[in-house]
Formats: structure tokens, sequence, C-alpha cells
């Protein structure tokens, strides 16, 4: 019989066992194996069972086994081992408290270096001071931090991976997310995580015996997960409360996971006073039409600030000086924060400058389609006086979000857009992925090059005691340099061994789910052998990941895999979304070709792609291989992950390993480029590279065996991959230039601009775009020195410019007048430019036009170029493309002036 109701019966811990409460519910035991083996050990078979979770296990246990372990000395000695390891890890300073400190020590306003030692705080040294608590209805930047590194910094992000005991992601951007948490932690970097808590999670995924994927939506009870729900002082669970078009309610509950030294606090709208629409709002990730991801998107954006007020009050941590919203999803917590300045007396303008200077943008997202978008009026009726945000202008609101530049659609409200527009800062995860973004956001900031454009690129990492197996874990980076080549061979044998039986038994029960019986499975214990070079394949199955490119000759495939002195074996795995019919047929083309009994033994595919079987694939294969339309992949991470354990990526020059790469490390797959290539000749060509690559270099390196009967050069590269490629892959390294290229400038911002500060910040920039349409740039002399015969330069000589610039009323305190020259182009257009700026030396003359004059030194051989422009300039700006506004030479101005010189 079906239960009626479900709830959980939480285990009493006897008293000596009451601190594996408090271990089992900070999820560093997720990334601290001591503590895993500490946790086996209380059960082991209930540890499998259980799926490592230790809440699972906990609640699991029989009470005869617990009461044994509470007279177990030898328990109880580890037990209190690890607690008082936890409560070191929390308390004590670490790299973030000794930058501090450090700052501190060389007076306002100084950095170390990056990468420089840091002095150590002394034990017991307090943590940095915080800000005093809000009201709510305002954001008082508190007493000024001791260094420039803010006290507390606000992470959304609309998944999180951090275990799979709580499963809150779907894919790349949610295990990146989870991994910058944990670092973070880590580091001491006093990071606060905000999300949504879905109810059924990202689907689980199953195979048809077509081989069509199915999907599945377990409920999830928060009382099974390692979670705590926020409460008032009184013990109410706290609300937090959003207003819905007529005025309907609808309120959300606060659970808190403790990911080591970080919170992250989840929001989720299944609760009894919403009604069933309401409460389906957080229902699944990813899930619904675009009415229900706007609300997931409000709820997580503008609900996620009113937790975090919560949570601050109520705990007295810090207020976040920096906000980071990790792709669009979060993009609403700004207008938020807009409207808690606006309620306590500030207007529009001032409060977004002021939210702005606080804010740092990350963008996963290499082309617009990835983006979300909603229609315009979708968004309008979301917001105003009987719904949300009721002091801010509708209008004002879309305007944020509007694709009001070339290009765009201006009928929709584009939430990479709002985000740009509420960011001071923004990056991307790679160096290619910078320059993609770059050029495809060039349109928010008309007349700049893409160049130009401030998006800046922070590279991905991964979080290395999660993906890295405990057998490298505990070798150590440095010992890889010392270690026997027959000792580093044997290591990574026994990796791929644990592989092959875990790619067994989860095949086996994949094909019990799909209909098979026992009699005919009897195959599964011939599949993939410990000794072949294996590949890894695993990620989500978009079209552009290409997931069957390694199908396009099955007969090449086939030939490879069955090799008779160099097999290759494949592992794949990977998910459609669910609304993604293209996808799935991707997923049933592969399923189909590993069905063939010819190559079933060789090449496997793994349903229900997550963090456990991940922890297991990335030790296990030799060679990690991705091959995405190039350049569609942001950062790409998985390959890091594998890189980690000493697999080797073979890979298409995008994201990650077009900046990385190096032949000791791998291999990269030619990609065909040029618009004549037509989307099935790329296909051809690149899937063609890719089996060159295998046939002739991967797999004789592999096989090519010494007299010790070892590869003596794949060993070498896997040593490399160890030394060289590991540290740079570091999510700690990540979050390390997180913290010193964009939180503390944005902390130094947020204290800069005061509320007074950021009210005449907005009033300037109105005067500048009032004026701006009448500056011009007029007249442009130019004078060689020495003079050169037939208008030719040397090296060495100075170009001396007079520029004369209409400044449309404005002061030229409000404008800096540069030369921008440089090597150009067969199109004339200017390359690794260098900008000197001109001084003003006379005016306004009787036309109102103003002279500005410098040299401009020629040290460049070469066709040499220059040009002059116009920027509005103000102390308190993050750059000077921020306002959007340049004026140039006219046509005619720049003929006049002869900009070219050769």
């Amino acid at each position: 019989m079906k239960a009626i109701r479900r709830f959980s019966v939480r285990p009493v811990l006897p008293e000596p066992l009451r601190p594996l409460h408090r271990l089992a519910r900070n999820l560093r035991w997720s990334w601290h194996p001591e503590t895993r083996e500490l946790f086996e050990s209380v059960d082991p078979e209930g540890w499998r069972e259980s799926g490592g979770d230790p809440v699972r296990l906990l609640g699991a246990v029989p009470v005869s086994r617990l009461a044994d372990l509470a007279e177990d000395r030898s328990f109880l000695r580890r037990l209190t081992a690890a607690a008082d390891d936890l409560h070191d890890y929390l308390t004590g300073p670490r790299w973030y408290q000794g930058r501090v400190a450090a700052e501190d020590r060389a007076g306002p306003g100084a950095s170390a270096p990056s990468g420089a030692p840091v002095p150590s705080v002394p034990p017991g040294a307090p943590a940095p001071s915080g800000a005093s608590v809000p009201s709510a209805t305002s954001v008082p930047s508190g007493p000024p931090a001791p260094s420039g590194l803010p006290t507390a910094i606000a992470y959304f992000s609309p998944e999180f991976g951090i275990t799979a005991a709580l499963p809150q992601y779907s894919g790349g951007l949610g295990i990146l997310a989870g991994d910058h948490l944990k670092a973070a932690s880590d580091l001491g970097v006093p990071l606060m995580g905000v999300g949504l808590l879905y109810r059924h999670g990202y689907f689980r995924q199953s195979l048809s015996r077509e081989g069509w994927q199915q999907e599945h939506y377990p409920v999830l009870d928060p009382d099974e997960l390692p979670l705590t729900q926020l409460c008032e002082a009184d013990g109410r669970p706290v609300r937090i409360p959003l207003t819905l078009p007529g005025g309907r309610p609808l309120h959300a509950r606060v659970w808190q996971a403790q990911v080591g030294r970080v919170p992250l606090l989840l929001l989720d709208s299944d609760v009894e006073e919403n009604g069933h629409g309401e409460r389906e709002v957080t229902d699944r990730l990813y899930g619904g039409g675009s009415e229900h991801r706007l609300l997931q998107e409000m709820l997580l954006g503008i609900g996620g600030v009113r937790a975090l007020r919560a949570y601050c009050g109520l705990t007295g941590h810090p207020e976040p000086e920096v906000f980071h919203t990790n792709e669009g999803h979060a993009g609403f917590q700004g207008l938020e924060r807009i409207r808690e300045l606006i309620a306590g007396g500030a207007g529009f303008d001032a409060a977004h400058e002021a939210v702005r200077a606080g804010t740092v943008f990350t963008t996963h997202t290499p082309v617009p389609a990835g983006i979300d978008r909603f229609d315009r009026e979708l968004v309008a009726r979301h917001f105003g006086d009987d719904a949300e945000l009721p002091g801010i202008e509708v209008e004002r609101i879309l305007a944020l979000g509007m694709e009001t530049y070339p290009g765009g659609e201006p009928g929709l409200f584009n939430m990479a857009v709002m985000g740009l527009r509420l960011a001071q800062r923004a990056n991307g995860v790679s160096t290619l992925h910078g320059r993609v973004s770059r050029e495809m956001l060039a349109g928010l900031w008309p007349g700049f090059d893409p160049e130009e454009v401030p998006i800046t690129s922070i590279t991905n990492g991964v979080h290395a005691p999660t993906w890295t197996a405990p057998e490298v874990t505990r070798l150590g980076a440095r010992q890889f340099g010392h270690l026997a080549d027959s000792e580093l061979w044997e290591l990574r044998r026994t990796l791929r061994k644990r592989l092959v039986a875990e790619a067994r038994q989860r095949l086996y029960a994949s094909w019990r789910q799909r209909g098979a019986g026992t009699a005919e499975l009897g195959w599964i214990d011939g599949v993939l052998d410990p000794d072949v070079l294996t590949i890894g394949f695993a990620r989500r199955v978009p079209s552009y990941k290409r997931l069957t490119l390694m199908l396009r000759d099955q007969d090449r495939l086939m030939e490879l895999l069955l090799h008779p002195e160099r097999p290759v074996q494949i592992v794949v795995a990977g998910k459609a979304h669910p609304a993604d019919d293209g996808g799935k047929r991707l997923v049933q083309e592969l399923v189909r070709f590993a069905d063939d009994p010819r190559v079933r033994h060789r090449l496997v595919f793994l349903p229900d792609y997550g963090m456990g079987m991940a922890q297991q694939l990335y030790p296990g294969c030799d060679v990690w291989l991705n091959n995405p339309l190039r350049p569609l992949e942001a950062c790409g991470t998985s390959g890091m992950k594998a890189a980690l354990n000493g697999c080797l990526n073979l890979s298409v020059l995008d994201g990650w390993w077009d900046e990385w790469y190096e032949p000791d490390f791998g291999w990269a797959i030619p990609t065909a480029d040029g618009d004549a290539i037509d989307e099935t000749r790329r296909d051809d060509l690149e899937a063609a590279a890719l089996y060159d690559l295998l046939e002739q270099r991967v797999a004789p390196r592999f096989y090519d065996r010494g007299p010790d009967g070892l590869p003596g050069r794949w060993i070498a590269m896997v040593r490399r991959t160890l030394t060289t490629l590991g540290p740079k892959v570091l999510a700690g390294r990540m979050v390390r230039e997180y913290a010193e290229r964009l939180y503390a400038p944005a902390a130094r911002s947020h204290r800069a601009l005061n509320l007074a500060a950021a009210a005449e910040l907005a009033t300037w920039k109105t005067r500048i775009r009032a004026a701006w349409p009448d500056v011009a740039v007029d007249h442009v002399e130019a004078h060689l020195t020495p003079p050169a015969p037939g208008g030719a330069a040397e090296l060495g000589s100075t170009l001396s410019l007079r520029v004369r610039v209409r400044l449309g009323g404005l002061d030229p305190a409000d404008v800096e007048v540069q030369a921008v020259a440089g090597r150009v182009d067969d199109t004339d257009r200017i390359t690794d430019a260098t900008h000197v700026p001109l001084k003003p030396t006379a005016g306004p003359d009787l036309e109102g036009r103003h002279l500005y004059e410098g040299p401009l030194a020629l040290n460049r051989t070469g066709p040499f170029g220059y040009t002059v422009r116009v920027l509005p300039a103000h102390p308190l700006l993050a750059h000077p493309a921020e306002p959007g506004l340049i004026a140039i030479p006219s046509e005619a101005t720049s003929e006049a002036a002869g900009v070219l010189m050769r």
C-alpha cells in the first residue's frame, strides 16, 4: 500500500557519537577522505547502500551498532580527531585571512602581488571585522573593511553541484558553482552561496529497450538531505515573501547547507502557505515554460537577496559587500538591491550606480541562443504596483534588459544584458570565451572595438580534492616527479581496472532496466579490458558538443575498436535536456551503435551521468575526448578533472584547452574553419582528423612498449600532465583570481560609491549623455619630427598632434582626448593599439573648440596608423567604455589628417 504522507524519523545518537551529526551536516565530508572513511567504518554495507551519504547512513544504522560504537575507544579517538580537524578547518586563518593581514600591515590601499607569499595570521587571530547588520530597507556600507578585500561576498547561481547527496545540479554550470564554493572555503574566502532547492532536482536518466532516453523525477525530502531550515529567534521557520501579478503572494522557506566554511542558502517554494501553482515554482531544475523560468529567476534573485538579509540579521554574519551573479539567471538580485536603496530615500539612478559598483557578472554562454530571454510583456506583467518591486517604474526595469542595440530584438528581455547593465565588472570563463563574449556583446558598447569591451576573463578551475582519486591525492603532486615509471603505470592500471568494474555494474543495471533478463547478460562480464587504451567522453548532450562525431565513419571507428594489436575502448555518458528531442536522438544513435554485439565489449554508454559516476570515470580513463564546435565551448572543465588524475586530453582547441594545450599534455583535433565549409563537410573533416590522431599517434604511443614492458613516452606525458598542467586547472587558482582581480576592486568601488557619491556620478552621467551628441573631433593636424622627404617616417620619429574638439558645453575635466595608434591591417584597422592621452592647451576659441596637443612616438616599423577619440572621464568609472559613449573623427576629418603612414 502507498503511504498517504511521508516524513523522516531522525536517529538519536548516543552522547559519545553526537559529533557525527555535525560532521554529517557539513558537506566538507564530500571532499575530505578521512571523514568519509570514518563514516564508512560505521557500517560499510550501509555506506554503500546510502550512496556514500552520511545523513542517510545515520538514519539507517541499527541501534545496536550505534551502542557498540559508543563503547569503541578506537572509533571514538578517530571521531574526536575528525571533529577537532573540522573545528580547526572552520575557525583557523587561511589564505584570505593572510592576505587581509598582509594588506593591513602594508597600509591602506596596498595589495600584495598575485602569487606572492603572504605571512600567516598568528593562531587565534580574529577574522576580518564585519559590517553592521542592515535594516530591511537599506544597505548601509558599514565601517570600511581594514583591507581592500571584501568582508563578505554573495554568490548567486541557479544550480550547485556540491555532492551527489545533494542533487541540485544539471551540468557544468552547477559543478563549477560547487567547486567555487569549496575552493573558497579552503582558502577562507568569505563567500555566501544563494540558490534554489528543487524538490525533484534534475532528472534521473534511464534507457528504453530501443535506446531512447527516459526521464524520472524522484521526490527529494529536505529532511533526508544535509540541510537545516533557517528559523527565526523564536523557532518559527523564516518565510521569504514575493508578490505575483494581481497581488498574489509567493512564499519560500530557506534551507541552509554548510559547505565547509561557506553557508549555502536554498529557497524552497513548496510550503503550505502557497497555492498549488506557487508550490511548484521550485519543482524542477530548468523545467517548465517561460513564465515558470521567470518566476524561478525572480525567486532566485529577489528572494535570494531577502534570504541573505534574513540570514545576516539572525546570525550576525557580515553583510555582503560584493554580489557575484553566476550567469544571468540571478540578475534580478540587482533590482532588489536597487529597491532597498529607493525605499531608503535614494533615487533610481543613484541606486543603480551604487548597486553596479559592488556587482560582478560571469557569463558562461558563447552563443545568444544560450541566454534566457523573455517576452517584454511577460516581464512587465510581473513588476509594478500590483506585483513585485512596486517602488520602481516598470519601464526602468525593462530598460535594463531590453535588446536596444544593433542586431538585438527590441521585444525581448535579455537576462545577460540585464546582468551586464547591473554589474560594473564582468568576465568570461576562459581566455577564448572572454574574446567571444566581447564580440557577441559588443553592441552594448557601440563605437568601441570588441577588444575594448569591458568583459575580462578568468579561466575556470576544478576542485582537486573532489575530483582526484584517493590514490592520486595520497601521492601528492610533488611526488609524481620522483615516482618510478613502473609505479606510475601501475597506478594508472589500478584506476582503469576500477572503472572497468564500475562500468560493468552500471551497464548490467541499465540493461536490466531496459528489460533484459539475467540469462542474456553474461556478455557484460567481458565488457572493457583493464589493459586496453580507454577513452572517456561524458557531458551534457546539446548538439554543439557533438556526441556522435565519433560515429561519422562507423566502419573506421569499428576498426579502431577492434584493432588486433592496438585496440581502443570508449566509455560514454551524458544527458539530453528533457525538451531536446534532437539531443535524445543523438543519445539513441550512440546507444544503438554500442548495442552492436560486435563492439559492445569496446564501447559502452552509461546512463544517468552525475557526480558519483564522474568521480570514477575521470581517473579511470587514459584519454579524455572533447570535440565541440569551436568556439562554442565556454570552458569545458571535464578535461581538467581528468587531467588531475593523469588522463591525457584529446580535444578541439576550444575553451580552456585553447589556452593551455601543449603536446606534452595531449593532442589538438584540427578544426575545419571557414565560411565556405558547410556543416556536413566540417563534421566529416573533423571526424577524419580525430580518427587519424587515434590511429596514427594516440594508440601507437600507448602501446609502444620499451624493453621493460612500459610505454615510456606515454608515462612521460602522464607525468607532465600531473606536475605541470594539474596546478594550472585548480579551482583555488581560479578563486584567488576572482578575489584579487574582481572581488577586491568591486569592494573598493562599493565603499567609494556611497549614496552621495553614487548620486553625483549618476547626475554626471545624465549630463554627459545629454551633451554628447554635440561632442565632436573637428580638426586633426599632424607634424612629423624630424621632417621626412616624401612623407615617409622613420623609426624613432615623433608625430606631434594638434586636435580641435567640440565639447558640447562640457568641461575638459569631463572628457579625455586620446590618440590611438598601432600597426594597421589590410583594412586599415588598428591592431595592438596604444592609447596616448592628449593635453588641453587652449580653448574654447570663437567657435567653441578646445585645442588638445601631444606627441606620438613612432616606435614600430611597418604599416602604422593613428586616430583620435574623445571619451567621458570620471574617477569613479571602472572602465573608459563604461558609459558606452565615444566620439571619433568624421570621414572628412580623417582624410584631412592623413591617418595612415606606410
